[in-house]
């Protein structure tokens, strides 16, 4: 659960926003003061998905605090304030807050103004390197095959890009053209057998049965169905 550390000195917003911000799946830390909040900065710092500061406070301002927030940590700011005037905005992002919001403002609209936050904040997923399956894992930036005793299985180029192209979209009936069209950058002629060798042929290195295949199957008048499952990781 994502974890929102909030401070304003008014307890009617405060209250408001913890109990919109829960319906919807975020854990939320409230402070009503810069003291208290540099309190809760300090103790859960490291597990805080985004923090909210009011402009004013009794004890001091947010971008005071914002300046503070930035000397140690990336996490994202939204600042808060009653303030139309352009300047208070500008000075806010300047001290490296995210985004800024004036009141009054509708829970709604500062929940979409979170999400698009943590968007953009979220890390890029690894993309996927390999992909395993029935004791065999393939490797995208090798451009390999490995059994589970791992020697290498000998591919062709093409056998490779069809293979890739199976475990990409297993369990779904592909037909002969598309399968062509992917891997050989054409469709499949009437009378042209050269996929149906070629998955022969990858049947025989994978170890399946070319009588009774379990791995590539014929699906009669359809095409052809990687039945295995498929585990993507990129490591």
């Amino acid at each position: 659960m994502r974890k929102i550390l909030i401070v304003d000195d008014d307890q009617k917003t405060r209250v408001l926003l913890k109990t919109y911000l829960e319906k919807n799946q975020y854990e939320v830390i409230l402070s009503h003061d810069g003291e208290s909040f540099l309190a809760e900065l300090q103790a859960h710092g490291e597990q805080l998905s985004l923090v909210i500061l009011d402009v004013m406070l009794p004890d001091t301002d947010g971008f005071v605090l914002c300046k503070q927030v930035r000397q140690q940590s990336n996490v994202p700011i939204i600042m808060l304030t009653a303030s139309s005037d352009e300047t208070d905005r500008i000075v806010g992002l300047e001290l490296g807050a995210d985004d800024y919001i004036a009141k009054p403002y509708s829970p709604r609209e500062l929940l979409a103004r979170i999400k698009a936050i943590l968007r953009r904040a979220a890390p890029e997923a690894p993309p996927a390197r390999y992909y395993r399956f029935v004791g065999f894992t393939l490797d995208l930036k090798e451009r390999t095959v490995v059994d589970h005793a791992g020697a290498e299985v000998s591919l062709t180029g093409l056998d490779f890009q069809l293979l890739k192209y199976f475990i990409e979209h297993p369990g779904q009936v592909l037909d002969r053209g598309l399968l062509c069209e992917q891997t050989r950058g054409r469709d499949a002629g009437p009378l042209d057998r050269s996929l149906d060798v070629q998955i022969s042929r990858l049947r025989l290195r994978l170890n399946d049965d070319g009588k009774q295949p379990a791995l590539i199957k014929t699906v009669r008048g359809a095409g052809y169905v990687f039945s295995a499952e498929v585990s993507v990781s990129s490591v």
